[in-house]
């Protein structure tokens, strides 16, 4: 059954109040501490993209490692977060993001210090184990801590806002450590918010409430992790200059059984019929809310399109152009500062607009600045890229500030750790997907159009960095070349992938107009 969404009404009666809610001041209180821990795991997210040449040069990581070094982080997120949530459920969510806290602390002074590259992609997994634990529980202490609908749609617009700063943000605080510290400073600032905001959620934090009952589903976690691991390598190995064709189809075999294995898992669970488990990691059947499924492709295609910009975009300046870690990172702010006034309005606005303007409407925004970036790249117009990366931005910024709104307040109150887990999800695997195709786009893009000039040595298959420090200004200029139209076919791929988005949401959200209600279940905290 289709649902059709309810005309609001003029006045709105405000929830009742529980013995157990919290003082305003406990609530905000809240909210910051978890934005706090929200803000470094978005920072790590793409803190990397502007040491990434100073760390590779410094460990001696191959192209492969530089890769994995950006792409364990939300590989392991992505693949332990549906069953984070359940764990939430049965230890607590406050409990649950204590424990978080302390593993991306004990995590981020083993990266600071790593000796080798190898030693660098094991801490990035362990700080993915602290993240996966700490962000479904974000979410659900801002649920917990705000029972009225219209505050908790303001605490969420915060929430996303925070996110996005926090990827955008992470080639900027990467670039400025690397002006006066070594790379390793990227991963230590971590360690003191982490301790503030382990004794603060102590003393302002809600209740731990447990629920034992609950079963962690390890095998559920185990098969998706590994079907998104070998979809990752496969889509690596098809960058490479001499295609292992063996690797390619082994990982696409795995990937495509270990994935269709855990559908099937959760389609049986869903049914009951397993002995001790109750509840999928992911019940699929909450797809059928269209609300829901346009707010999981806005949060995906956000971060797809986001982190492939800013990976592509720091890569390009710093090698072609020049620029300094610092100067990079604050080209690619634009995005921050053109979504930020937009991603705290959504949230506030969202009772009269409702979802199809602003998640709609905000990607078919971002889908027009895509398009004026890729031709300012293809005109090498500076001005014109920044108004591009500041439309990008306002458009994410309205999708994104509703999205989790969308997500959360369209399953029941039992499927809220789900629905919760699989709003992370989704942000996560947008940003691997991103990461992954666009980072392998551009790679491949540029092996391709790299035509070295005859007796000038052999360049090809080799890193862009390598012909770009030759003392050759012929292979220079013919790498500089190559790594622009490489450039230019990112920006527009970014762009049809947004475009597709924005033509699909609009679909399914095609009844939610101004005045519409937005959420099925309002009071799900």
């Amino acid at each position: 059954m289709i649902e059709t969404p309810r005309r609001r009404r003029a006045t709105t009666t405000p929830a009742r109040s529980s013995p157990a809610q919290l003082s305003p001041a406990q609530r905000w209180s809240v909210l910051a501490i978890v934005s706090s821990a929200l803000l470094l795991i978005t920072l790590d997210n793409t803190v990397l993209y502007t040491a990434l040449p100073r760390l590779t040069e410094e460990l001696e990581a191959t192209t492969s490692q530089s890769l994995w070094i950006i792409n364990a982080y939300p590989l392991v997120i992505a693949g332990l977060l549906p069953g984070s949530g359940a764990l939430g459920d049965r230890l607590g969510h406050l409990r649950i993001f204590q424990y978080g806290l302390v593993i991306f602390g004990l995590a981020s002074l083993l990266a600071a210090f790593s000796p080798t590259a190898g030693v660098l992609i094991a801490a990035r997994a362990g700080l993915a184990v602290g993240a996966a634990a700490m962000m479904p529980a974000t979410l659900a202490l801002i649920r917990i801590s705000f029972p009225i609908e219209r505050e908790r749609n303001v605490a969420i617009a915060i929430w996303a806002a925070v996110s996005l700063v926090g990827m955008a943000a992470g080639p900027i605080v990467g670039g400025l450590l690397l002006e006066f510290f070594w790379w390793g400073s990227v991963f230590l600032i971590n360690v003191p918010i982490v301790l503030a905001a382990s004794v603060a959620i102590l003393l302002a934090g809600p209740a731990n409430v447990a629920d034992p009952s609950r079963r962690w589903d390890w095998l559920s976690s185990a098969q998706i992790m590994a079907g998104l691991s070998a979809s990752v390598l496969a889509l690596k190995s098809l960058a490479e200059t001499e295609v292992s064709w063996l690797t390619v189809v082994v990982s696409a075999v795995i990937a495509a059984s270990t994935l269709t294995l855990f559908t099937r898992r959760q389609a049986r669970l869903a049914r009951g019929e397993h002995e001790y488990l109750d509840q999928p990691l992911i019940d699929f059947t909450v797809f059928r809310n269209r609300a829901f499924s346009a707010g999981v492709i806005a949060a995906g295609i956000s971060i797809f399109a986001i982190m492939g910009i800013q990976l592509a975009g720091t890569q390009r300046y710093q090698l072609v152009e020049g620029f300094s870690p610092l100067q990079a990172g604050l080209l690619v702010s634009a995005l921050a500062v053109g979504a930020m006034p937009l991603s705290l309005l959504g949230g506030a606005v969202l009772h009269r607009t409702g979802l199809l303007v602003l998640i709609g409407g905000g990607i078919g925004l971002a889908t027009l600045g895509a398009g004026i970036t890729a031709l300012a790249a293809a005109r090498d117009t500076f001005s014109l890229l920044i108004i591009g990366l500041l439309v990008v931005g306002a458009g994410l910024g309205a999708s994104m500030s509703v999205a989790s709104t969308a997500i959360m307040g369209n399953v029941p109150p039992q499927r809220a750790g789900m629905a919760a887990s699989l709003e992370e999800v989704s942000y996560e695997f947008g940003g691997l997907v991103g990461v992954a195709v666009l980072g392998t786009l551009l790679n491949f893009a540029y092996l391709h159009l790299f035509s070295p000039p005859a007796g000038a040595g052999d360049f090809r298959g080799q890193a862009p960095a390598e012909a770009l420090q030759s003392t050759d200004p012929a292979v220079i200029a013919a790498a500089g070349e190559a790594f622009d139209g490489a450039f230019v076919i990112v920006l527009l791929t970014v762009t049809l992938f947004l475009a597709a988005a924005a033509a699909l949401t609009a679909l399914l959200l095609r009844r939610y107009t101004p005045g519409t209600a937005s959420q099925a279940y309002p009071d799900n905290h």
